[in-house]
């Protein structure tokens, strides 16, 4: 599927393309926005298009080409590298006169041995937005660049180099590309946007850590540009800012912003740090009603031997108070994340923060295993910690010094039951019996009994998945019979299934399936299905 945004219909010719496979429809390409929006006189020859990681290349292709584009320019992630090879080495195999200019974390570091890089004419590490418009305005406009059988004759030494580094200008120099974002994309697509850039914190395993500190937006401009997307309908923001929270007087200012434009379907995502939550700030999230706000918190790891490591600040301490305050004084809606397989953590390190996490009740708990981005400095433990990353994308770790590659395998089979399980909604009822006294412990066991009952982790049905619960739950985990049962009853009636599990086939309580029914119903709103079932 795709989309594109110069026209309504892919048709004509563009010299100029920008493309990405995002990982769902309902994504936007943030990037590919920015490009279009700098390229000046250029712009007007600027065609996006957007498929998805489940494009066939072939499909993807064809419809690239379908506009005679000369320049086809890629956004290249950890999460679509692999479909964008294929689809690009497609592209030169039949399209050899057309160039390809590739961008993106994935290729912005380690270049060498990279087969898409070796596919591709030019690559921008970086920032784009300044490099890209000098490349195709030289190649366009150099006499004889790019001349009919595909050779590259440009003169300008720019268009002679393959790996070019991307120029950074200062945040007044670049138009924002909130505009670029169409009717289609403000009414079924997440908007993303911007407030400030980089980060001023060196969390090893981010490349966020290459920056060298945060810079804001003209902030009036920035707002300008926001109720100019209000005013068109616009009411799922997802801010990216690595650090929403790092300045209080913008933080504040923004979500008074939002506050004077509240209605019952405006959404808002922020990225904050955990360990920086002002009074000033806390009264102003407290204003927002539930399912407006969704704030997530990297935790990552509570070991203070691992944080100092990886390079990552936090006080502990003030985290689990402000997690505390948001879950219990706010109507925010809270997603946090931890990572196993830090260097120098253990199994039962990792145990123990999961175990506070947990007792601190945010809504989401997101497992997640480490991975390898290209660039980021986390490589520097490799040889004292024994890092071994998988070669394939995304490169999660396989083993280190303290957790064995089972060990791994088996945390990938826990990160996915936990989300099915624990992240989903389904199982308010029920979550709490599994995780009393010993959550990571329970859990565990539960995750070993489901995998060993079903040998999969996708594909299993919720209909399965309350059968697979109820079993291994009284095989594993020390909760009576009778109060499981009253619990996944009471999930089940919640959840608009209209078969009923098996372990309740004999269950006393059992209502007529139609009031299933009347609890989905009743449970809907305006926003995220799980935020409404948590």
């Amino acid at each position: 599927m795709t989309h594109a945004h110069t026209n309504a219909e892919i048709s004509g010719q563009h010299d100029i393309v920008l493309a990405t496979l995002n990982a769902r429809y309902i994504h936007s390409a943030f990037g590919l926005r920015y490009l279009k929006a700098n390229l000046g006189e250029r712009e007007s020859d600027c065609m996006i298009q957007e498929f998805t990681l489940e494009s066939r290349p072939e499909d993807v292709v064809e419809q690239l080409l379908s506009v005679q584009p000369k320049i086809i320019g890629f956004g290249v992630y950890i999460w679509n590298v692999v479909q964008t090879e294929k689809v690009v080495a497609l592209l030169k195999a039949v399209s050899p006169q057309t160039v390809v200019v590739l961008g993106g974390p994935e290729v912005s570091y380690e270049q060498e041995g990279q087969a898409i890089i070796e596919l591709s004419d030019y690559v921008i590490t970086g920032w784009g937005e300044v490099s890209f418009r000098d490349l195709v305005t030289q190649l366009l406009t150099d006499e004889g660049a790019i001349d009919q059988t595909g050779n590259n004759i440009a003169n300008s030494d720019v268009a002679n180099t393959q790996i070019i580094n991307g120029e950074q200008p200062k945040l007044e120099h670049i138009r924002m590309p909130y505009y670029l974002y169409d009717e289609h994309d403000v009414k079924h697509r997440v908007l993303y946007v911007e407030a400030s850039r980089g980060c001023p914190f060196k969390c090893e395993f981010c490349l966020s850590a290459l920056d060298k500190t945060a810079w804001p937006f003209d902030l009036d401009l920035f707002l300008s540009e926001m109720d100019a997307l209000h005013k068109r309908g616009a009411r799922h923001f997802k801010f990216v800012d690595r650090t929403f929270n790092l300045k209080i007087k913008n933080s504040l200012k923004i979500m008074q912003f939002f506050l004077d434009r509240m209605s019952d379907d405006l959404f808002l995502h922020f990225e904050v740090v955990p360990d920086h939550l002002p009074e000033a700030l806390k009264e102003m999230i407290a204003k927002f009603p539930v399912g407006q706000l969704q704030f997530e918190v990297g935790i990552q790891t509570f070991n203070p031997e691992v944080q100092g490591r990886i390079s990552r600040r936090q006080n502990n301490e003030k985290a689990e108070e402000n997690i505390t305050w948001i879950k219990q004084e706010s109507q925010a809606y809270l997603h946090t994340d931890l990572i196993f397989g830090l260097p120098g953590e253990s199994l039962a390190s990792f145990a123990k923060s999961f175990d506070k996490l947990v007792a601190l009740a945010p809504h989401e708990i997101q497992v997640g295993i480490l991975k390898r981005l290209k660039g980021s400095p986390i490589i520097r433990h490799t040889q004292e910690h024994k890092l071994v990353f998988n070669p394939n994308p995304p490169f999660s770790i396989l083993s280190n010094s303290e957790v064995s590659f089972q060990e791994v395998q088996f945390m990938g089979r826990f990160a996915r039951f936990w989300d099915l399980i624990g992240n989903s909604g389904r199982f308010k009822h029920t979550l709490p019996l599994l995780l009393a006294e010993h959550p990571f412990e329970n859990f565990s066991a539960l995750t070993k009994s489901i995998y060993e009952r079903s040998g999969k982790t996708y594909k299993i049905s919720l209909l399965r998945l309350f059968d697979l619960v109820f079993d291994s739950a009284s095989e594993r985990v020390n909760v009576s019979a009778e109060s499981l049962l009253d619990a996944i009853y009471q999930d089940f009636m919640a959840s608009g299934l209209k078969s009923k599990p098996k372990c309740l086939g004999a269950y006393g309580r059992l209502r007529d399936l139609k009031r299933a029914e009347s609890v989905s119903k009743a449970g809907k709103t305006k926003h995220s299905s799980r935020q409404a079932r948590h």
